[in-house]
């Protein structure tokens, strides 16, 4: 049997609570209020000259679906408008920074904004592969952000895991509805903070950017947002099937031995269960169903009703006409080639890199892989290289460029990004090729659009700037061009036009094509959400 791709090369939205990060503490300086419709906004300046407020979007008992509040509420039941959210339930983290009572978000506003003046919101949605990360999460202080563009942000937490993504009586992403919600709640409030609810920007990394590509096929989701910006999204994954998610839903079921229809036994599962549960499940996963594969095995479902097209290339696509921005980073694959499939500083043999692709991509795609002009094994040298170069290419950077084609072929316009510099993410700290010059590791892009890399080189301070003046342009117009900086010319059909940002490694500062032409990954050699037919 084919084992799924990510079996051995895993290269996916690596979980954030594996390395336990602390979260991230806010300095409070003075208390801000502002009235809402739902009622008075206490908040507190932060550091970086945003007034910031925290506040529960949505409430919600487990394993039934959100709905918006109607009252303008501290998370968690505080009464102190400097606290911040508790995270939504997940492993290798401490269990007293976390609730289910987890649907929160922070609202980032410049001090300088009125009512008078109409603002942009950008919504920054977490990765961690949908069953991990937070709001508070290193790097998402979004004030340095909001100031530098002008725009109000809103960093959103939603249901993780086997809480938003295996309900036992098998309905489906009730973590998707989550995040609709939170887009909901923004439409009722933004105004009062001098934003405009029909300005609307989704941005996200990893995971968080596999949410926004659901809700671009989600059509009861479109008029909440115009425009999106998806970093690293690991496109090969694609939905998981409906079929796929019963088989996971029944094993979990089993697994916490309580029925679909057993709500009394459910409610009485503590959390420990059901994220042990949920762990053994996330483990086997990849060996009893090979769609889902090890790095991402729950995420959003193609269920027909709420998320309606697969937007790859397994279907017709659909009409659309909202601007993207779609990221890769120059070494996605870095931190698990050669920090989960293999650590430690010695070199790999050559002689394994066909073995590792075979046994992740089967006998056929691995042929054509290993006669292909893209991945040169040199005899001598280390395996891990051409190792990572695939993974790069075929989980994150060439699936990406095959939704650009398809988005701007139906109405859509993309420009596409790579980041050729990056601040290195503490998941990355203590992984050497990481921090090798050069490499940009998956995550390295946070800190870099956030502004907020701890003692920033120079080179990192031009990037942010950089990235933030597009990020405005962007989000207030659907174009990130601006005067005064490098033409980012728009994809087509024929060229997706992949700009370095960064240190230029081209004359022309333009990403080389190479695997990632149309006639390779995905038609020669399938993406995953083919060869499985998801």
């Amino acid at each position: 049997m084919v084992v799924s791709s990510l079996s051995l090369l895993m290269l996916a939205t690596l979980p954030y609570a594996t390395w336990a990060i602390p979260a991230v503490h806010f300095i409070a300086a003075r208390a801000v209020s502002v009235s809402t419709p739902l009622g008075t906004a206490q908040g507190t300046l932060d550091v970086d000259g945003a007034n910031r407020f925290a506040v529960r979007y949505a409430n919600s008992t487990r394993w039934a679906p959100s709905a918006v509040v109607t009252e303008w509420n501290l998370p968690n039941g505080s009464d102190d408008p400097t606290a911040l959210p508790l995270q939504c339930p997940q492993i290798n983290v401490d269990p007293s920074t976390y609730s289910e009572d987890c649907l929160s978000m922070i609202l980032y506003v410049p001090v300088n904004l009125t009512a008078d003046s109409p603002a942009s919101t950008l919504v920054w949605i977490h990765g961690g592969s949908f069953d991990s990360g937070s709001a508070t999460f290193p790097g998402l202080d979004g004030s340095n952000l909001a100031v530098a563009t002008d725009s109000i942000v809103a960093v959103i937490q939603y249901r993780l895991g086997a809480l938003g993504l295996l309900i036992p009586n098998g309905s489906t992403n009730y973590a998707v509805e989550d995040v609709i919600n939170a887009l909901k709640f923004l439409g009722q409030v933004l105004p009062s903070f001098g934003g405009d609810a029909s300005m609307i920007t989704l941005a996200g990394q990893s995971s968080g950017a596999g949410m926004i590509r659901t809700l671009l096929a989600a059509p009861s989701a479109s008029s909440l947002f115009r425009s999106a910006i998806l970093q690293s999204d690991p496109m090969d994954y694609g939905f998981l099937s409906l079929d796929t998610q019963a088989q996971l839903q029944s094993t979990f079921n089993y697994l916490v031995s309580c029925s679909a229809s057993d709500t009394a036994c459910q409610m009485a599962l503590t959390l420990d269960e059901i994220l042990n549960a949920q762990v053994t499940l996330e483990n086997e996963a990849d060996d009893l169903f090979p769609s889902t594969g090890q790095g991402e095995p729950l995420h959003p479902v193609l269920d027909g009703q709420l998320v309606t097209t697969p937007l790859d290339s397994t279907a017709p696509f659909p009409a659309v006409s909202k601007p993207l921005l779609l990221t890769n980073v120059h070494n996605e694959a870095g931190p698990t080639i050669y920090n989960l499939v293999f650590p430690g500083p010695d070199p790999i043999p050559a002689v394994e890199f066909e073995p590792v692709v075979d046994a992740s991509l089967g006998a056929n795609r691995t042929a054509i892989v290993m006669s292909s002009p893209f991945y040169p094994v040199d005899p001598n040298g280390d395996a891990r290289v051409p190792l990572q170069v695939l993974g790069t290419d075929y989980i994150w950077r060439c699936p990406t460029w095959t939704l650009a084609r398809n988005w701007v072929a139906n109405g859509g316009s993309a420009f596409v990004g790579m980041y050729t510099v990056g601040a290195t993410y503490p998941l990355n700290a203590d992984i050497p090729y990481c921090l090798e010059d050069g490499v940009v590791c998956h995550q390295d892009d946070i800190y870099i659009v956030f502004g907020t890399a701890p003692d920033p080189t120079p080179a990192q301070s031009t990037l942010t700037a950089e990235m933030q003046t597009r990020y405005k342009a962007f989000i207030a117009t659907g174009n990130p061009n601006v005067p005064g900086l490098d033409p980012w010319l728009p994809a087509t059909t024929s060229d997706v036009y992949a700009k370095e940002f960064g240190v230029e490694t081209t004359p022309n500062g333009e990403v080389p094509i190479r695997a990632c032409t149309p006639s390779f990954w995905g038609e020669a050699v399938q993406y995953d959400y083919q060869f499985f037919d998801i």
